[in-house]
């Protein structure tokens, strides 16, 4: 019973966020619809600089491996850190191989979407990702740049964050990704 009633509030909450238009001028075949706890967010993906990890992250959309995944390390003024649907709390990957790095001159600054990877092999990011809460010229050049967050910055910012002084930046209870979908396919 407490599980229905879980589910019921999630998409009670969900719900508003399902009705939200998409932004204008969105190529829908390249953004990424995030539902979660706080909110929607969209993400405008660059396939432009990144191919290989946008189709990873469409592809894994489309498998639904992103839903109900937590927002596992989340550093105020830093990021926000989501993908492991394997183990949900930041060591796992997807079942495809790791991707080559495609690293751009596109610097992370509020709003950035980047590719998370083992800080010992830039060529080692899979499935988990992370969204710039502001400006890190210290990642320039080191992380795979594969989107922006078109719509929905407010909910980023809104995202339980780890306790000031949390050397991991792990969340105890933390925001979830409840749905994530191409925006082409949302019917």
């Amino acid at each position: 019973m407490i599980r229905i009633l879980a589910v019921l509030a999630a998409l009670f909450c969900v719900m508003p966020a399902l009705a939200q238009d998409l932004p204008a001028g969105l190529d829908k075949a390249n953004a990424i619809v995030i539902d979660t706890t706080k909110g929607r967010i969209v993400v405008k993906l660059r396939t432009d600089l990144a191919p290989q990890h946008a189709a990873r992250l469409k592809q894994l959309a489309r498998e639904g491996f992103y839903n109900n995944v937590p927002f596992h390390r989340v550093i105020g003024g830093f990021m926000a850190q989501t993908g492991d649907g394997q183990n949900f709390n930041g060591t796992g990957g997807s079942k495809y191989p790791n991707l080559k790095a495609e690293f751009s001159s596109v610097p992370f600054k509020r709003g950035i979407v980047g590719m998370a990877r083992r800080g010992d092999s830039v060529d080692s990011a899979n499935s988990q990702f992370f969204i710039m809460f502001g400006d890190a010229p210290s990642l320039n050049g080191q992380y795979t740049v594969i989107g922006e967050v078109a719509a929905g910055m407010d909910v980023v910012d809104n995202l339980k964050k780890a306790p000031s002084g949390s050397p991991s930046g792990a969340v105890t209870d933390p925001d979830k990704m409840l749905k994530v979908q191409v925006a082409s396919d949302i019917r």
